[in-house]
């Protein structure tokens, strides 16, 4: 099961499509989801959980707890909504696909990738483009 929840404004559009996508990234790399919970919030709620549980005093645009048993999908993933559009303008992309961006970087966190490495760094930024081709993918084949 996936559920999204808001600690601010931000609705996410087409919750059911954006569930079916992120199932399919989960599944192309060999995990099933079992219980996820996206959770939209802004900077400074992030910062204070980034603070209490990672012991780092910087700004981030998601914080990923994982709760992973086996090939099965469990965690919580926190998303600041004022990191994403800051870094949309950052990096000269739209809202909606930094968004995307960072919903599939929670679920590959989740299937285990990392990104502290320069390397880990460069395989998560594939996957997270294999992931945002996937939706566009389903996208156009949904209409």
């Amino acid at each position: 099961m996936i559920v999204f929840n808001s600690l601010t404004d931000f609705v996410l559009k087409s919750k059911l499509f954006h569930k079916k996508w992120i199932k399919a990234v989960a599944e192309a790399e060999g995990y099933q989801v079992a219980d996820i919970s996206y959770i939209f919030c802004d900077d400074d709620y992030l910062l204070e959980l980034n603070k209490k549980y990672l012991n780092h005093d910087t700004l981030t645009d998601i914080i990923t707890f994982d709760y992973v048993e086996g090939t099965h999908l469990s965690g919580d993933i926190y998303i600041s909504i004022e990191r994403v559009r800051e870094n949309a303008n950052i990096f000269d992309q739209s809202f909606e696909r930094e968004l995307h961006r960072v919903l599939a970087h929670g679920i590959l966190h989740l299937c285990g990738y990392k990104d502290k490495s320069k390397s880990d760094s460069k395989l998560m930024r594939q996957k997270e483009e294999e992931s945002i081709a996937r939706y566009e993918n389903m996208q156009f084949n949904y209409k």
